[in-house]
C-alpha cells in the first residue's frame, strides 16, 4: 500500500504507511485535509517531525444506533464520533444529523475543529460527530430517541473533560438539551457542561446562536481594512442562511451593504438593489428556505456563483466552491461561514486571480469561542450578559485574525496557510511538551 503523498521530513522507517481511507488521495473532505497539512508542513521547522500526529484521528467510534420508529418498525442509523486530537485539551466539535454524513467527512471535521481551536488559542482539542440521518423523515419522537440512544452510545468517549459536542447541520439547541439530559441520567447527576449550544434556561450562553455568523461578519471587516474594501457599499451574496448565514447577512446589512444574492436548498434568490435581509429571515423562519420570498427574482442554481459581488460568503456545506465554479466568482473576497467549502483546487484558482479567502478555520471560529465561553461558565455557575459576550468575542476574532494576516505577510502564503501554520505550531508544540505515554 502507497504512503500519503507528502512533503514532510520523511517519517522514520517503523511508521507505518497510512491506511487507504487515511490517504490524501482520497479526494473525500479527509483527503482534502491532508493536502492542507501537507502544504503547510515546510514552514513547521523542528516541529514537523511531529506531524504524522496530525494525519491520525486519535480515536475514531463508529456506533450503531437502533430505534423504536412510531410504526412500530425498529430503524438503525450509524454514528460517529471522533476526537482527532486533545493535546491541548478536551475534544470540541459539533454533532451533524445528515443523509450524506461519511466517516471521511466526519474525521475531517474533527481535525478541522482541532486547527480552529488552536487558531483562536482557545484550550480545546478538535472534535466532530454525525448520525447517517434525514432528520426531516423523523417524527420529534423519533428524532429525541436517535439523539438519546446515540447519546448513550458515544457516552463512553464523551465527558466534560473528555470531549463536549456542540450543534451543527441539522442540530439545535434542543437536540443538544436531550444530549445534555441523557448523558446526566447515565451518569446520575446534572452535567451541564458535557454540551454546548445549549438552551439559555440550562445553562447555554446568550449570544452562542448568533456567534459564528458575527465571528463571520468581524474577520469580514478586518480583512476589509486591508485590502481597502468598504463594508458600506460592498454587495454580499450569501450560500446558506441558517444561523451562520442569516446571522452573517443581517450584520453586514446593518453596516450598510447590500445583500444581492442567497442561496439555499429551495433556490436562489436575486435582487441587485439588495435583498430586505429582516424581512428574508422571517420568511425562512416561517418557510424554512428562501424559495417563495416575494421581494426577489429567482435564478439559476449554478448562477449564484457568477453574481457581481465583492463578497462571497459560503456557508452551506463542504466542497461547494471547486474548480468547477472558481474560475466564475466575481467576489473579490470570500468568507468560508461553513467547515470546508473550497478544494485545494479550487483554493488555487482563487489565488491566481487575486480573491481574497478567510478561511473556514479562522472566519467561522466564532461559534466555538463563545462555545468556550459556555463552558466556562457552566463550570463556575456564573454567567455573562450579551454584551460582554459578544465584546469578548470580538476581541478573541480580531486578535486571532491580526496574528493570522501578519504571519500570511511574512511567509508570503494564503490566509489558508497561515493559518494552519499558527494552529498546527500550537498543536505540535504542546504535543511535544507533552511527549509520548507509555
Amino acid at each position: 500500500m502507497s504512503k500519503a503523498p507528502s512533503i514532510a521530513t520523511p517519517v522514520a522507517p517503523m511508521s507505518h504507511p497510512l491506511p487507504s481511507y487515511l490517504q490524501a488521495n482520497n479526494l473525500g473532505p479527509w483527503g482534502v485535509y491532508l493536502q492542507q497539512v501537507d502544504r503547510v508542513t515546510p514552514y513547521l521547522g523542528n516541529l514537523s517531525r511531529w506531524v504524522e500526529t496530525l494525519k491520525r484521528p486519535k480515536r475514531a467510534l463508529i456506533v450503531d444506533v437502533p430505534i423504536h420508529l412510531d410504526n412500530g418498525t425498529v430503524a438503525h442509523f450509524e454514528g460517529y464520533r471522533v476526537q482527532h486530537n486533545v493535546s491541548r485539551g478536551p475534544g470540541k466539535g459539533g454533532v451533524r444529523f445528515h443523509q450524506d454524513v461519511t466517516l471521511s467527512e466526519v474525521m475531517a471535521l474533527s481535525a478541522w475543529m482541532s486547527i480552529k481551536n488552536a487558531a483562536v488559542n482557545v484550550p480545546y482539542g478538535g472534535a466532530k460527530g454525525g448520525i447517517r440521518v434525514d432528520p426531516k423523515t423523523l417524527s420529534r419522537g423519533e428524532l429525541e430517541r436517535v439523539t438519546r440512544r446515540y447519546t448513550s452510545e458515544i457516552g463512553i468517549i464523551i465527558g466534560p473533560n473528555k470531549d463536549i459536542p456542540a450543534p451543527d447541520v441539522n442540530t439545535n439547541e434542543q437536540i443538544m438539551a436531550w444530549m445534555m439530559d441523557t448523558y446526566s441520567m447515565n451518569q446520575g447527576s446534572t452535567a451541564t457542561g458535557v454540551v454546548t449550544g445549549k438552551p439559555v434556561d440550562l445553562g447555554g450562553s446568550l449570544g452562542r446562536r448568533e456567534a459564528t455568523g458575527r465571528g463571520v461578519f468581524t474577520v469580514g471587516t478586518e480583512a476589509a481594512k486591508h485590502i481597502g474594501m468598504d463594508i458600506s457599499t460592498a454587495r454580499v451574496a450569501v450560500q446558506g442562511f441558517g444561523n451562520v448565514g442569516g446571522t452573517a447577512a443581517k450584520l453586514f446589512a446593518e453596516a450598510g451593504a447590500r445583500v444581492v444574492a442567497v442561496q439555499d436548498h429551495g433556490g436562489t434568490i436575486f435582487r441587485e438593489a439588495g435583498l430586505d435581509v429582516p424581512s428574508l429571515l422571517r420568511h425562512v423562519a416561517n418557510t424554512g428556505t428562501v424559495a417563495g420570498f416575494a421581494q426577489a427574482e429567482v435564478i439559476a442554481n449554478d448562477l449564484f456563483w457568477e453574481v457581481e459581488c465583492d463578497i462571497l460568503i459560503p456557508a452551506a456545506l463542504e466542497q461547494q466552491v471547486n474548480a468547477g465554479n472558481a474560475g466564475r466568482i466575481k467576489a473579490r473576497m470570500i468568507i468560508e461561514g461553513a467547515n470546508g467549502p473550497t478544494t485545494p483546487e479550487a483554493d488555487d484558482i482563487l489565488h491566481e486571480r487575486n480573491v481574497l479567502v478567510l478561511p473556514d478555520v479562522i472566519a467561522n471560529a466564532g461559534g466555538v469561542t463563545v462555545s468556550y465561553f459556555e463552558w466556562v461558565q457552566d463550570f463556575s455557575s456564573f454567567f455573562w450578559d450579551e454584551a460582554e459576550i459578544n465584546a469578548r468575542l470580538v476581541r478573541i476574532m480580531r486578535e486571532a485574525f491580526a496574528g493570522v494576516w501578519q504571519v500570511a505577510q511574512d511567509n508570503k502564503v494564503s490566509l489558508r496557510t497561515a493559518t494552519f501554520i499558527v494552529a498546527c505550531k500550537r498543536i505540535l508544540h504542546t504535543r511535544e511538551l507533552r511527549g509520548l505515554y507509555p
